[in-house]
């Protein structure tokens, strides 16, 4: 049976960590740190065992995705949206478009990413317009990670008339109606980060994986956004390994660790706020990466250093994948809340 936090965390050791400096510092995830996921099966993980995934607990699954973000944050950002497709294909009704890429999605020789927040808001900033044969799309997908290295997107647009939410898969290729705008983030820019505009883009039915309703899409997201507090504590599991390493004592932070994780789980069966269990992850992120840039020292404010990196990459768990509420709530921790 695979033991799949201790090969992640091979990984994470042996192929992310060491090259992590030099994938910022170039803003390119060489092709290799993929391939030697998708050789351990790590592109399957997210697939219900009847569609022959692993059936990873919980458990498992958060040691996995810390460990690998702790590698390498850009490359764990980057393969992270690939499991949303896996999931919702495995659930799509349209099993033509399932079979043509899963196969290829499972061993990760298809490599996919997701365009959702455009669908979040009220009102949407990308639309969905029913026509016949499929629909159009207008508007704008604000955060889309890996263009230029997945290829296939999950777009998800809110239909203009009854609320619903359209996913449709689609080849990541410039087309007609679609341009791009590259986004230079603070942190993990070899993530390939994009916004994405509509502008009378066609998608015919047969490209259409699901339509849902709000409640649906909202449970969704909502085990979606607890995933990605495994970025911000990824970046702790590696600010507290690093502090080690310089023989500080970090019980404090370890303690704080177990009780923000022990809330985030807490949030996924509705037993406490998860936009607060978000927001303390990450202001721990901060805190933990300041504490390795003090202990380093000087050379931490060289650009380029290990701890200045994990500094920014604390900061982009701040806002990546945010939502209004944990902003709030972040604001609070941070002391900046007023009236």
């Amino acid at each position: 049976m695979t033991n799949w936090p201790e090969l992640a965390r091979e990984i994470a050791e042996d192929v992310l960590f060491p090259a992590a400096d030099s994938v910022d510092a170039d803003g390119e995830i060489p092709l290799s740190h993929f391939e030697a996921l998708a050789a351990e099966g790590f592109y399957g993980i997210a697939a219900p065992p009847e569609f022959g995934g692993p059936g990873l607990g919980l458990d498992d699954l958060v040691a996995v995705v810390e460990t690998l973000c702790g590698g390498c944050l850009a490359t764990c950002f980057t393969w992270l949206q690939h499991h949303g497709v896996v999931a919702g294909l495995a659930a799509s009704p349209n099993h033509d478009l399932r079979d043509e890429y899963w196969d290829g999605l499972m061993d990760g020789s298809v490599r996919a990413g997701v365009a959702f927040a455009g669908a979040i808001p009220q009102p949407p900033l990308l639309y969905a317009r029913r026509v016949d044969g499929g629909y159009v799309l207008d508007g704008v997908a604000p955060f889309v990670t890996g263009w230029g290295i997945v290829d296939i997107l999950q777009l998800s647009a809110r239909d203009e008339f009854d609320d619903s939410i359209v996913h449709a898969i689609v080849d990541a290729v410039p087309g007609e109606g679609l341009s791009i705008e590259a986004l230079p983030l603070i942190a993990a820019r070899g993530s390939n980060t994009v916004r994405m505009r509509f502008d009378g883009f066609e998608v015919p039915d047969e490209r259409v994986s699901a339509v849902v309703t709000q409640e649906q899409f909202t449970a969704g997201q909502g085990f979606g956004s607890w995933l990605n507090a495994c970025m911000a504590m990824g970046v702790v599991r590696r600010c507290l390994t690093e502090l080690t390493d310089r023989g500080v004592d970090t019980t404090g932070f370890a303690a704080e660790a177990s009780a923000v994780r022990a809330n985030l789980d807490a949030a996924l069966g509705g037993g406490f706020d998860l936009f607060v269990a978000r927001a303390q992850a990450s202001e721990l992120a901060i805190r933990a990466a300041a504490a390795l840039v003090t202990a380093t020292g000087s050379s931490a404010a060289v650009s380029g250093a290990t701890a200045e990196r994990l500094m920014r990459e604390a900061t982009l768990t701040l806002v990546a994948a945010s939502r209004p509420q944990m902003r709030a709530a972040l604001l609070d921790r941070l002391g900046g809340a007023a009236g």
